[in-house]
């Protein structure tokens, strides 16, 4: 059975694992990251056929992650780069990684990556407005311009849709209630 395609799905983690959510992509990815950026070593380093590079590659310069840049013209090799996209990915790949350092390793990480101030990475994500640390509970879900009742997201757009309600209703209902309180409005 063919995978199902998720890039029409009105959700943004449908269509971004539509691009990236195979089971080889992030491995290639993190090795054009990690500088293995060349055929001949990504099939060594990966273990990969290279039919299945040759379409993983393929698929990820179609859709502006990488970029193919020719190194050799006889016979035509090329060098992988991370697009600007592609480079956003890398914070996610970090995050990823890790995960799996805490998660899945029980002998340590297998490898460490150090910032250009000298410190090993941690990845915490933080909040624009107040700097706190998001975490499951500290975020709340809510509808966005994008969003719509479709496959994918059916049952999250309309739990939205009656909690943004119930806000408004609330929202709605304090200023009346405050009056009624507050002796100094009554």
């Amino acid at each position: 059975m063919p995978r199902r395609s998720f890039g029409e799905f009105s959700c943004s983690v449908a269509r971004a694992v539509d691009v990236v959510g195979d089971s080889w992509t992030p491995l290639i990815l993190r090795d054009v990251f990690l500088g293995v950026d060349q055929f001949d070593d990504l099939v060594r380093d990966l273990g990969i056929s290279r039919a299945l590079l040759t379409t993983r590659l393929g698929h990820l310069t179609d859709a502006g992650i990488l970029e193919a840049e020719l190194y050799q013209e006889r016979p035509a090799r090329h060098r992988y780069r991370l697009t600007a996209a592609g480079s956003e990915l890398v914070p996610i790949l970090v995050a990823l990684m890790l995960w799996g350092d805490r998660w899945r390793s029980p002998e340590g990480p297998p490898l460490r990556l150090e910032h250009e101030c000298g410190h090993l990475l941690g990845a915490r994500l933080r909040c624009e407005g107040c700097d706190g640390e998001v975490t499951a509970a500290s975020v709340s879900p809510r509808p966005g311009p994008g969003g719509r009742l479709a496959v994918g997201t059916a049952v999250v757009a309309e739990r939205l849709v009656r909690a943004q309600a119930a806000r408004e209703q609330a929202a709605h209902d304090q200023p009346a209630q405050d009056q009624t309180t507050d002796p100094e409005r009554r």
